[in-house]
């Protein structure tokens, strides 16, 4: 019989559950969108009702495409999002603010004003920005005291979407995350390993609402079946999604690097059992933990729209009536025709750091066609990541020879050479895109014995495709062009934000 493992990728956008062979074959998925929430310029909030009711579907649809049981479930997620939640009943008092709000953008002003992010930085490997779920746990404090007395009280709990689900999996009697997560909240001190009471006083967190952090796999819960798909399995792994990627992409060893193309992009490197720190704009972020309490880290890059502005192409222009359009529509043109898109449509991550920076498309003349803009816009998702791959080299660290890549834009093959092309580098796209959700099933799949330790995970990975490079005579002039329409780009909402 075979033994297989659920996964639930709970994303920015929506849900996707993974049933997982022990040969890390996908024997079965499913998958919800949810909706998204935007009361104002620059806010973006998800209903958690939303996304748990889009996890059970998700799940519900999974299991029934395959006759296997799971024998545990792993859970990845967006990571950053502010969830508040009932304790007894589990709703919640309002709606979580996701990763990509930028509402709090002079909250940290003030707060860099008064001199408190070389401290900050130097606790968490993090920056004082809006990305962060400590600088958005502050803003309710500030703005809905009504609110944020039920956390004060001891009845609403708070945490991320990982603990919020994890909440509503157990019935309320679990409530914890992992160190991944927890240390991308602005709250966690990668000394201390656990919780800061001087940041959570920074930010006006009481430490008692956070949740226990546990290790990123093990026996941490156990899923209640009333409210669980009848399930009663172990929850056996967890970790936020870029860091399930990198253990999804097998790169378990230090100087082991990967690229997620999904609502973001985000480039990680493996730094092993030690913290690195990068003054070029990467953060430093906790990889996984293990049971015996030992910590990997990893350097990240930030990326905040790559699949989003596709998503924008369909949704908010109307030029592309699905994402697969993107490739043969950019590739019907030899170049983008002098147009620039920087797509900082929820400002830009690294290195940039701008809160303020709004998208921008520049270089549209009579000539230009929808084919351009469609290419542009794959053009900007490479610029973003080569800009970050750069910040590496720059940064002391080692050199990287080759990118592995996945998520959802990845299979758009023009994206991955036009990656390749950029870097100059091979881009090595994996047979299952959907590496996310592979990660948090092999962490669960090693918290209960499935596989037996990592050497035996890596030698599972597979490549669909690797991409080589070309050279290009205009990717010098284009890169250029690109650096100048970031800097266009930068400061634009920044009067607006600060009188708002």
């Amino acid at each position: 019989m075979t033994v297989s493992v659920l996964a639930i990728d709970a994303g920015t956008t929506g849900v996707t559950a993974l049933v997982v062979s022990e040969r890390g074959d996908v024997l079965a998925r499913g998958y919800q969108e949810f909706p998204q929430h935007f009361p104002a310029d620059g806010w973006v909030e998800h209903e958690p009702g939303e996304i748990w009711s889009a996890t059970l579907a998700a799940v519900r649809a999974a299991l029934a495409a395959t006759d296997e049981v799971p024998t545990a479930v792993g859970i990845t997620n967006q990571r950053e999002t502010a969830v508040l939640w009932d304790r007894e009943t589990l709703g919640s008092p309002r709606r979580a603010i996701v990763w990509q709000d930028r509402r709090t953008a002079p909250g940290c002003e003030e707060l860099r004003a008064a001199g408190h992010e070389p401290a900050v930085t130097a606790a968490t490997g993090l920056r004082l920005d809006p990305y962060f779920t400590g600088t958005k746990l502050r803003w309710i404090a500030e703005h809905e005291p009504h609110t944020w007395a039920q956390v004060t009280s001891g009845r609403v709990a708070v945490g991320t979407v990982d603990s919020y689900l994890i909440a509503r999996m157990t019935r309320g009697l679990s409530h914890i995350t992992d160190h991944s997560n927890a240390s991308r909240t602005l709250l966690y001190d990668l000394a201390l390993r656990n919780w800061s009471p001087a940041l959570c006083d920074l930010f006006g967190v009481p430490i008692d609402a956070l949740p226990e952090i546990v290790a990123s796999y093990g026996r941490v819960a156990m899923t209640d079946p009333r409210t669980f798909q009848g399930l009663e399995i172990p929850i056996a792994g967890i970790a936020g999604d870029q860091q399930s990627a990198l253990f999804g992409q097998g790169c378990f060893n230090p100087g082991s690097s990967k690229c997620t193309y999904g609502t973001g992009a985000f480039v990680l490197v493996n730094t092993g059992d030690t913290p690195a720190f990068s003054d070029t704009g990467l953060l430093t972020t906790v990889a996984w933990g293990h049971p015996d309490g030992r910590i990997d880290y990893a350097l990240e890059g930030s990326v905040f729209v790559a699949g989003a502005a596709v998503q924008w192409l369909r949704d908010g222009l109307g030029l592309i009536s699905s994402s697969q359009q993107t490739e043969e529509l950019a590739s019907s043109v030899p170049d983008s025709g002098g147009v620039v898109f920087v797509p900082a449509l929820t400002g830009l991550g690294a290195p940039a750091w701008d809160p303020f920076a709004r998208g921008m498309i520049i270089g549209i003349t009579r000539g230009t066609t929808r084919a351009h803009i469609v290419r542009a816009t794959l053009e900007g998702i490479a610029f973003q990541v080569s800009d970050v791959v750069d910040l590496f080299v720059d940064a002391g660290h080692r050199q990287i020879v080759e990118l592995a890549v996945d998520g959802g834009a990845a299979q758009n093959n023009l994206l991955c050479q036009i990656q390749a092309d950029q870097l100059q580098i091979p881009v090595c796209r994996t047979s299952v895109l959907e590496t996310t959700g592979l990660g948090a099933a092999f962490l669960a799949g090693l918290g209960i014995g499935v596989w037996s330790s990592t050497d035996e995970l890596a030698a599972i990975r597979r490549v669909d495709r690797t991409f080589a490079p070309s050279f290009t005579s205009s990717s010098g002039g284009s890169r250029r062009s690109w650096r100048d329409a970031v800097e266009r780009s930068r400061g634009w909402a920044r009067d607006e934000q600060i009188e708002g």
